[in-house]
């Protein structure tokens, strides 16, 4: 059977996929890599959430979206500018979303030093920010997905 193409791909098709990708590059040691995969993940939950909360309350498109999600810029952004004020209406789901905030603080932090200053990052390094990923992923998705769960790849 054939995959389908990345870009055909839903958020969540996405987020598997670097989640998946994350957990070969952690077994062939290459913490660095497997961390800048563990961003984008999260990354990609946020982009699931913000495309639900549109969604939800809006007729917008997807072209439009999509724009918004460029012009957002990152995790940071996207949570900051998107996804914190639009969770606003729902005061539950907003304080959860909130309470997010510094792991995606954290997680963005690293993979920036990785991306932008050639930062090298040891085991114990990549332990914590995958799992403060995880974390990340399963609560912010499980906002809407509720019986989602990231599928760990065998060992």
């Amino acid at each position: 059977m054939k995959r389908k193409p990345y870009e055909q791909r839903t958020d969540l098709q996405r987020l598997e996929s670097q989640w998946h990708k994350l957990s070969g590059l952690h077994t062939r040691e290459e913490w660095s890599a497997a961390i800048v995969r563990a961003a984008t993940a999260a990354e990609l939950a946020c982009n699931f959430a913000i495309r639900q909360e549109f969604s939800a309350r809006s007729k917008f498109d997807s072209d439009f979206v999509d724009s918004l999600l460029v012009w957002a810029n990152g995790l940071a952004g996207k949570l900051d500018r998107l996804l914190l004020p639009l969770s606003e209406i729902d005061k539950t789901k907003h304080k959860r979303v909130k309470s997010l905030k510094a792991a995606a603080q954290e997680i963005n932090k690293k993979r920036n030093a990785i991306a932008h200053q050639g930062e090298f990052c040891n085991e114990d390094g990549a332990e914590a920010i995958i799992a403060s990923a995880k974390e990340f992923i399963t609560a912010l998705v499980q906002l809407y997905e509720p019986t989602f769960m990231l599928k760990e790849r065998r060992r």
